[in-house]
């Protein structure tokens, strides 16, 4: 398969799937190493493929449905799990995580977190790095998306609950 078709190919697997993809089932799939498929990927995206690589794979963002909002929070590494856990209970996905560097601005980690499995994978991928949280003293963003104004709320209210809500 010449490279260009790959790429085009790439991309209709990441479109029609529901899950993200992992650059090793991409190099399976098309017989050939992880590093062609990060090569692949960094191409299909300078050329304007909105491809986002999560912990568990690559996924070209769909068109999200509902709400979007931002909620600051803050807590150390040991609240991460129940702040996340709070916001996917309530029916809503965690997006993204964003912090803002002191030399390099805002840095952004997309997450596409949206069950409790999902957050319990990321949690036991964490062990082996830090979050970016740890850069701003536990304070960052995520961006939700959630199904209704009603589930933002109810995701406000226990973020609240727990103490990690970042208020005026």
């Amino acid at each position: 398969m010449q490279a260009k078709a790959r790429r085009e190919a790439i991309l209709n697997t990441l479109r029609r799937s529901a899950q993200p993809v992992s650059a090793s089932v991409l190099a399976a799939e098309f017989s050939v190493s992880r590093q062609v498929i990060v090569g692949d990927i960094a191409l299909l995206r300078a050329a304007g493929a909105d491809i986002s690589a999560t912990p568990r794979g690559y996924v070209v963002r769909k068109e999200e449905t509902g709400v979007i909002h931002k909620v600051a929070c803050r807590h150390d590494s040991a609240g991460m799990e129940a702040e996340l856990n709070a916001i996917v209970d309530q029916g809503c996905t965690v997006l993204d995580v964003i912090v803002e560097h002191p030399i390099y601005g805002q840095l952004t980690g997309p997450l596409d977190l949206s069950s409790r499995y999902e957050v319990s994978q990321f949690i036991a991928r964490s062990a082996e790095a830090r979050p970016l949280s740890v850069l701003t003293e536990g304070i960052h963003l995520h961006t939700l998306a959630c199904p209704d104004e009603e589930a933002f709320r109810r995701c406000v209210d226990r973020l609240r609950e727990l103490g990690v809500l970042l208020e005026e």
